[in-house]
């Protein structure tokens, strides 16, 4: 269809959507439909920090559309506490309320098994759902993003991203900052099993760091976690919800967008379905993608952008061929090494029905207690063997057990090191089923498809086992329950992980950031999908690979970053930050 040309709304214009009339073949082309500035599809970790920073600006209007409900129940936290509460956070892992609930195909590495993907549908997303962990990734990370030809994205062009989003509860320093919308705080438990965990680490011969989100992330510390006076912060407690009373700021939920509208290879618009009926909102501006590195791919395939031959297959008119669309999925993989307990000071009695009720009832009352943190308080970065750059190996500490992503309750006191690589060089992807936007993608992430992968889970697993033998763990360590000792020899091991291995929940990179050259590259980096005007993308799909920790603080970096560029502010920039490097790469620590 034309989209005839009209002028943009005056600055005093903006506290309603402006009209447009636009000439199309549907039965409603002579009804007025809503126009905004921008439209934003996805109101999770990046959506939720470009609604509020695109709006910033009063002449613009904004529309979010989620596909999921708000996150609170009439406006209230405690009625929506299995979101609010930091220690109930599996309960949202467990069902689809507020969860796409995807499964990958069965993964031929992993004695075929199908693997569990939960990710965020409501407000603030998969920051809504995830364990409230707050990691950066490496310098190095970034570095390598600018050589995979995302220029402008090293380290010293994020990390002033970083600071601008976060309020540190330490204070600000080069590498944290303390004005930001998004509170990060440290654990308040000071459990003895976190501070032996920190202990062993030392006594392996690890160091020991202060903030493994600032100078130095080798070696094992406190971990910061995006929790707040006692209650989960995700992005829609930070970025969105302060916000929701600017006149230039609409948003809807439970709509699922099903289509970007096209006029040649200008994006125009979006169609979703809410309640029902089909919807129709166009752009003025710009249609900006923050679904996350399913749905994003999946809406630009659903749309026409993608692999032009396996679109025709499904019926679908190509509108620009972009065969990375989807492909260079990556994940991080992880197990639990298990411990059982000899002193009753584990989680395991925490989780009895009665003592529930009693954490329940004191953090829905002043929120402290039990029930106002995720207990993963101490971790770590390590490298796997010598000559390894900087850490390829993560820990998170959990005074508990958990078995089957929490759906299934553990029976004795027990402790667990979750453990992964970081970067592994297994690739996957993710084609449409059909054309139904209501099928969930095929996704393929070829877990352990490498050999690299597996020798470095095998390391996982000793160097973790290393830990716990340790003096620090003594008054504590009582048998192995995972592995358990029969799990000895390099084969068990590997067995052990393609039985046990599950994902981390860190898909990401299906819609590649890099150079208009690379033929894999999807978006520019302006954030703009190649060969397309007034169409971006922004989320973890955009990563040209995978960063060396949890995801959720470098998507809402990554948000910051590209609302300043949307917005044509000058980037910020922080040159010569000094970055920790160990003393030999000879030795593996």
């Amino acid at each position: 269809f034309t989209v005839n040309e009209k002028k943009l709304p005056e600055p005093g214009c903006c506290l309603c959507a402006t009209a447009a009339r636009r000439s199309t073949s549907s039965p409603s082309a002579n009804q007025k439909t809503p126009s905004y500035s921008y439209v934003v599809v996805g109101a999770g970790s990046a959506g939720c920090v470009l609604a509020n920073r695109l709006s910033e600006d009063a002449h613009e209007s904004v529309l979010l559309l989620e596909a999921g409900p708000k996150d609170m129940l009439l406006g209230n936290v405690q009625l929506s506490w299995k979101i609010h509460m930091p220690a109930a956070l599996t309960y949202n892992l467990c069902d689809d309320k507020y969860n796409w609930y995807y499964h990958t195909l069965a993964q031929a590495h992993m004695d075929n098994r199908v693997m569990y993907w939960p990710r965020g549908r409501v407000w603030g997303g998969s920051s809504s759902l995830n364990a409230m962990v707050y990691i950066r990734g490496h310098a190095e990370d970034y570095n390598r993003w600018q050589r995979e030809g995302a220029e402008g994205w090293d380290y010293e062009h994020c990390l002033p991203y970083f600071r601008k989003a976060q309020c540190h509860e330490l204070g600000e320093n080069r590498y944290r900052g303390d004005s930001g919308p998004l509170h990060v705080s440290r654990g308040k438990t000071n459990h003895p099993l976190h501070q032996a965990f920190i202990e062993a680490g030392q006594q392996a011969g690890y160091p020991f760091t202060d903030d493994m989100n600032g100078h130095q992330q080798e070696g094992l510390g406190w971990m910061d976690m995006t929790i707040y006076k006692g209650k989960r912060w995700s992005t829609a407690s930070a970025y969105l919800r302060p916000v929701l009373g600017r006149p230039n700021l609409k948003t809807e939920v439970r709509c699922l967008t099903t289509k970007i509208l096209f006029d040649g290879n200008r994006a125009v618009g979006v169609e979703y379905t809410q309640k029902g009926q089909k919807k129709r909102v166009f752009a003025d501006k710009e249609v900006i993608l923050s679904g996350g590195a399913i749905n994003s791919p999946q809406l630009l395939m659903l749309s026409g952008v993608g692999n032009a031959d396996d679109l025709k297959q499904l019926g679908i008119a190509a509108v620009q061929h972009l065969p990375g669309v989807g492909s260079n999925l990556q994940d991080h993989l992880e197990l639990y090494i298990q411990q059982q307990c000899t002193q009753p000071i584990t989680l395991y009695k925490a989780q009895k029905p009665f003592r529930m009720v009693k954490i329940g009832l004191e953090w829905l009352s002043q929120f402290t207690g039990y029930g106002a943190t995720a207990h993963l308080e101490s971790g770590g970065f390590i490298r796997s063997r010598p000559h390894v750059a900087h850490p390829d190996i993560q820990f998170h500490f959990l005074p508990s057990q958990v078995i089957d992503h929490g759906r299934v309750a553990s029976q004795i006191e027990a402790y667990q090191v979750h453990v992964g690589p970081m970067r592994s060089t297994s690739i996957g992807w993710m084609k449409l089923k059909s054309a139904s936007p209501l099928d969930h993608p095929i996704l393929q992430p070829n877990y352990l498809s490498s050999d690299v992968d597996v020798c470095e889970f095998r390391e996982c697993v000793k160097l973790s086992r290393e830990i716990f033998t340790q003096k620090a763990f003594d008054p504590f360590r009582g048998p192995e329950v995972q592995p358990g000792p029969q799990v000895q020899s390099d084969a068990d091991i590997d067995a052990f992980v393609r039985r046990k291995a599950d994902s981390a929940y860190h898909p990401s990179c299906t819609c590649k950031m890099g150079s208009p050259s690379d033929p894999a590259a999807v978006v520019d980096s302006s954030v703009r999908v190649l060969g397309l005007e007034r169409l971006r993308v922004v989320d973890a799909s955009i990563m040209p690979s995978i960063v060396s920790g949890n995801l959720n603080a470098p998507t809402i970096m990554m948000a910051e970053k590209a609302a300043d560029i949307i917005r044509g502010h000058a980037p910020l920039v922080d040159p010569g930050v000094p970055v920790y490097q160990p003393p030999t790469l000879a030795t593996q620590r």
